[in-house]
């Protein structure tokens, strides 16, 4: 069963004169990577000027929810015109392959006269969490006949001797309600390489949930649990964060009703909440997640609520 999130504010959001040019505002889509003790690495996306995106990094003592280090100078920055990701970099999650870490990644393009496209890119963690390095000048995921027009935000759990993932993928940029349909789909892998792709993981809805993004997924006794962030299509709708179920990780059901987090009545998370990541440290089931101006107001903190 899915117990509500219990909200513990906000926990980081960028300010002050001497920003990198890279890192000025927006710390959107973080990542939680643990350091010792109670104390996380969170790797964000961050914006400069032009609305590109780089990767930051805050160390955060999750457990007195207190900013340890600031780092200033960008982890990984955004790409030169006419790559994959010229335009942007957003974070999914960390996962390990033949001893090496990997984060993936969303890579924008943004082309004059033209709609704005993503792929999927992969970036090696060294083993202090201190640098990132891009694995590859070519796209890791690109666009086929399964994933026609755009990719984003890929999640993957390592389990059993083999890999699954799931990812975001535009099916259409407009469902007939001025809304896209950009749905989660699923892959799988045997060494974390090379990928077959599946087709639709998470059943959509127009009108109610058809443009998804970031899935965040766990598995303990009960099954599989995936948080997301969606909007209906309704006019005007901003992001929530969705909640689905599966018993195998293959069969999803939609549950929108049991994500157990909504905005907030006012504040940094009142107007819109997403790009939930969901972890687990010393018993406790934890979420970062976004809220105002798809990360400009900052990420914070909620924790899941016991019987």
């Amino acid at each position: 069963m899915n117990h509500p999130w219990q909200k513990l504010g906000l926990l980081y959001c960028p300010a002050g004169p001497d920003r990198h040019p890279k890192l000025l505002s927006h710390a959107a889509n973080p990542l939680a990577m643990l350091l010792e003790g109670d104390v996380y690495r969170v790797f964000f996306s961050g914006r400069d000027a032009a609305n590109r995106s780089s990767v930051g990094a805050v160390d955060i003592d999750i457990v007195r929810r207190a900013v340890v280090r600031e780092h200033a100078q960008p982890f990984f920055e955004h790409g030169p015109a006419g790559s994959f990701y010229a335009d942007g970099v957003s974070i999914g999650n960390c996962y390990s392959a033949d001893d090496q870490r990997y984060i993936l990644f969303m890579g924008w393009q943004t082309p004059a006269g033209a709609h704005w496209r993503g792929d999927v890119g992969r970036l090696r963690l060294d083993a202090g969490l201190a640098s990132l390095t891009l694995d590859g000048p070519q796209a890791f995921l690109g666009v086929d006949a399964t994933d026609p027009l755009s990719l984003s935000y890929p999640w993957v759990l390592r389990e059993d001797g083999r890999y699954r993932m799931w990812y975001g993928s535009t099916l259409s940029w407009d469902a007939g309600n001025g809304e896209m349909l950009h749905v989660l789909q699923q892959a799988s892998s045997t060494d974390g390489h090379h990928w077959h792709r599946e087709g639709l993981a998470v059943p959509h809805a127009l009108g109610l949930a058809q443009a998804f993004s970031r899935p965040s997924v766990l598995r303990d006794a009960e099954g599989y649990h995936m948080w997301f962030s969606y909007r209906s299509g309704q006019a005007g709708q901003t992001y929530r964060i969705g909640y689905a179920a599966s018993p195998d990780g293959r069969d999803w059901s939609l549950r929108l009703d049991a994500s157990g987090i909504d905005v907030s009545a006012d504040g940094w998370d009142a107007e819109m909440i997403e790009y939930p990541f969901v972890f687990e440290h010393k018993g406790e089931r934890y979420m970062l997640y976004n809220g105002n101006g798809h990360g400009k107001s900052g990420f914070g903190l909620a924790v899941m609520a016991h019987d």
